[in-house]
């Protein structure tokens, strides 16, 4: 073990740890280490405040013929946590917040690995979406926000007479 350097070497107060490769600090035994933490940190501290605690909400927007659809996984969420907006007639909000478990006398936490706090994101409507027919639902923790499209209008056909 001695030609092993010790950022290599497991720790033997894990050996019971099912989680021990998880936390595995590969800069554990590094002079800096305690600077990749912080410039981790650093940057997380730099995020917005509502991006910094929740930032997980993945969010799919396609365009069908009919309608653009939106899916946001939310998973844990129940509908009454999560907002659909619209802003100035052209801006979809979708907001939704996770609230951390009250710690309880007697409970001791070995880990906090889910993510908690809000989440907000925005996306600028094209011209052709109705607005006022947006649609939303949520089911097995994902939104569902359809926007249906503005039937597309056939140009009429007009002949102009060319002078000359």
């Amino acid at each position: 073990m001695a030609l092993i350097p010790s950022f290599f070497r497991r720790r033997s107060n894990d050996a019971f740890d099912p989680f021990s490769l998880d936390v595995w600090d590969p800069f554990e035994g590094f002079p800096s280490s305690s600077h990749f933490r912080q410039l981790s940190d650093n940057i997380r501290s730099s995020l917005p405040s509502e991006m910094a605690s929740f930032s997980s909400a993945m969010i799919d927007w396609k365009e069908t013929p009919t309608a653009h659809v939106f899916k946001a996984d939310v998973p844990g969420l129940r509908k009454e946590e999560v907002k659909v907006e619209l802003e100035d007639d052209r801006v979809l909000h979708i907001r939704g917040e996770r609230k951390r478990e009250m710690e309880e006398k007697g409970d001791t936490w070995h880990r906090v690995e889910r993510s908690s706090g809000t989440f907000v994101r925005r996306f600028r409507l094209p011209e052709n979406a109705k607005v006022d027919e947006v649609k939303a639902s949520m089911e097995d923790g994902v939104l569902t926000v359809t926007i249906p499209k503005v039937d597309a209008k056939k140009g009429d056909v007009k002949s102009v007479e060319i002078s000359g």
